[in-house]
């Protein structure tokens, strides 16, 4: 007799009636393997027929839901590019008007569709919604979508050739239930499920995706937000744990005499928040166990010399320290400072990136293994096999979010339980901290160094780009430089770069040709680059065209204008970035943000807020409330799930409360054995074990 699965997350998803293996092959390309996932793939909003308006009660400025027929969809060629679908419900025609993407949405669309529009009301020339939020109902006779409520799920033009429509997924969704809703097993124990008055999980799915009324959503959204979360701090928790139960780190503590003479060369008093931070840190580097903490710091907070003199303690302790940073240009840059602050001290530092001749390696391979080489900075050059330290001590790791927890593991896996910092120069809202860096402890440099200008930052249409020249000339001509980056983005690279390097030619040629400009991107050789910026520092190029190469890492004193082309088409934390390229002298800097005459809705709010504020926190706060958490940082490069339910925006109070219930298990029951805790420990093997593997290397 064939073996019968215990759990729905073992079947898979194409013995659901109505899936069969062709469908399961378009399910598989969105992560949906088995019935378990599919129950996962939850709505992403409701249609309530009770709320749903006439076209004929419509009134201007109004947000609403409207579900009609479509009767005509028409192309309005260059050069205002559009499309118009028209819908008609028996009492009126409301139009949908999209300006982006038209030649996508013209194949979305079919005469007859049912549709639902949801949006804000205008009028031009009749009823219009610019850029609604759609959904197509595709209604049929049947019980199962003619209800009152109708979850709409997430769906594609490849989907939809396949019948996975939101009828499709409601379909086969209902038909998982039927069959497989008796083995959903529970995965939270009861004392959870008491104190909070949580739904049942075979209660949840069933009224997630089959709700009766609107206000049943709030209750199985809640219970899969905090099992969620839960299970993602349960992993912080044991990582924690881990870290801090009998593993033997190196103490080490200091005689200062190095550190002062730094001191001395530091060109400004150390902030408080400095102060505060360096006490953090050297409380745990002389505990006797290993470090782990986060370094948050605006652009130009005093990181760098911050995390000097942890590596000093760390040197005069005869430990080896190694920095990795995410670019060659950001290492050097570090190596660069570094070096000259350590001018006159007897510490050996050398560069290790993949540009260094061969040659060169080689010698600086040979030094790290016999211990000559103190300090060595570098990028994944590091994590090569053939790089040996003598004796690894501390472990830094810049811009750590750019990279992937496997790169972070080889470089701590060189020593033997190394302190690590890691550091940030984006600031991160308190949730992601939570969920992302629970397990580490967190010091934030919420202070700038005395002298440093706050950035004037504007934004300014196409049409005022002449004023903006002449601005830029007067700066120039009076020795100030300046940065002009366009964007680059993956999908249009070729088409970007071109345009980039038509501005360049551009620039040079008809609106500079008095001053030295030069172009730098991803492209180039990393020579070109370097000679380019170095050129720039010293003031032969007077202004630097860029694609976002230079986002992270360019420290030129004499920068004083960051102008921004397209800055539409850059995120909040990405524009925050680039503004931190000036204002790193004594002289008055500006970041002037270009954008066509038409912008959207949320483009708008992004400038708007770099207008307002220079404040890197409020500014990570509106990045995540505007682009969500999947996307402020890529889950994946911490190697943890991505969230499915939880929304870090407005989710707080359920963070807090699902991470002191996760740490309180593991500090009372690190192994997970104790008998009310059995069905954590089932279900965190069976899901979680891979990723806690994962992140543990890390």
């Amino acid at each position: 007799m064939a073996n019968i699965p215990k759990s729905i997350g073992a079947i898979d998803v194409q013995y659901v009636k109505g899936v069969g293996s062709a469908r399961a092959e378009q399910l598989k390309n969105i992560g949906i393997q088995t019935v378990q996932d599919l129950l996962n793939y939850i709505p992403r909003r409701y249609l309530d027929r009770s709320t749903i308006h006439k076209i004929s009660q419509l009134s201007i400025n109004s947000e609403t839901t409207v579900v009609g027929r479509v009767v005509k969809i028409k192309k309005i060629p260059r050069p205002r590019q559009r499309l118009i679908v028209t819908i008609y419900d028996k009492t009126g025609l409301l139009d949908g008007v999209w300006f982006n993407q038209v030649d996508y949405f013209a194949k979305v669309f079919e005469v007859d569709q049912e549709v639902a529009y949801s949006g804000k009301i205008g009028f031009y020339k009749g009823w219009q919604m610019i850029h609604p939020d759609f959904d197509i109902i595709e209604e049929s006779k049947d019980q199962l979508h003619t209800g009152q409520i109708i979850p709409l799920y997430p769906s594609s033009e490849q989907l939809r050739t396949r019948g996975l429509s939101s009828r499709g997924f409601r379909r086969i969704i209902h038909h998982a239930l039927e069959k497989y809703g008796t083995m959903i097993q529970e995965n939270l124990p009861a004392f959870l499920i008491e104190k909070y008055k949580l739904m049942s999980r075979p209660e949840t799915y069933h009224a997630i995706h089959f709700p009766k009324k609107m206000e049943e959503i709030n209750q199985p959204m809640r219970r899969l937000k905090y099992e969620e979360l839960f299970y993602m701090q349960l992993l912080m928790a044991l990582r924690h744990y881990t870290q801090r139960s009998g593993i033997q780190g190196a103490p080490m503590t200091t005689t200062g005499v190095i550190i002062q003479k730094v001191y001395q060369k530091i060109p400004y008093e150390l902030t408080g928040a400095q102060r505060r931070v360096l006490k953090e840190m050297y409380n745990d580097i002389k505990s006797g166990h290993p470090m782990n903490r986060l370094l948050q710091g605006d652009v130009g907070s005093g990181k760098t010399v911050v995390a000097l003199i942890i590596a000093l303690i760390a040197i005069e302790n005869g430990y080896q320290t190694a920095l990795m940073a995410p670019t060659e240009i950001l290492a050097e840059q570090h190596y660069i400072n570094i070096r000259n602050l350590l001018r006159d001290i007897p510490v050996s530092i050398q560069l290790l990136i993949g540009s260094v001749k061969n040659q060169q390696k080689k010698k600086i391979h040979d030094t790290l293994k016999s211990g000559e080489t103190n300090l060595v900075i570098g990028t994944h050059a590091l994590v090569q096999e053939t790089v040996e330290f003598k004796k690894l001590g501390l472990v830094i790791i810049d811009e750590q979010h750019r990279f992937g927890v496997v790169q972070r593991g080889e470089l701590i896996g060189k020593g033997l339980n190394p302190h690590v910092l890691v550091m940030t120069a984006t600031p991160i809202p308190r949730t992601l901290a939570m969920t992302f860096y629970g397990d580490l402890d967190t010091s934030v440099i919420d202070e700038m160094p005395p002298g440093r200008k706050s950035i004037s930052t504007v934004w300014r249409k196409e049409n005022k780009l002449t004023q903006v020249y002449n601005f830029i000339r007067e700066r120039a001509d009076a020795g100030e430089r300046v940065y002009v980056v366009y964007p680059l983005v993956e999908e249009s690279e070729k088409m970007d770069l071109k345009a980039a390097t038509e501005s360049y030619q551009f620039l040079q040629n008809k609106i500079f040709p008095e001053f030295n400009l030069a172009l730098i991107h991803g492209r180039m050789r990393q020579d070109e680059k370097e000679t380019a910026m170095k050129k720039f520092k010293k003031g032969e190029i007077s202004i630097l065209v860029s694609t976002s190469v230079i986002e992270v890492g360019v420290d030129v004193p004499e920068a004083t204008i960051m102008l921004i082309e397209h800055a539409e088409r850059f995120g909040l934390s990405q524009l925050h970035q680039l503004r931190g390229r000036v204002g790193r002298g004594l002289k008055k800097s500006y970041c002037i943000m270009i954008t066509p005459e038409e912008v959207n809705e949320i483009a708008v709010q992004r400038l708007r807020m770099m207008e307002k504020t220079n404040d890197g926190f409020l500014i990570a706060e509106e990045d995540l409330r505007l682009r969500g958490s999947g996307e402020f940082f890529g889950t994946r490069q911490h190697g943890l799930p991505d969230l499915k339910y939880a929304d870090l925006v407005n989710d707080l109070k359920i963070v807090e409360v699902a991470r002191k219930d996760a740490f309180e298990i593991i500090a009372n029951d690190p192994q997970v054995r104790l008998e009310n805790h059995q069905l954590i420990r089932e279900y965190f093997q069976e899901n979680y074990l891979a990723k806690y593997e994962t992140i543990r290397i890390s």
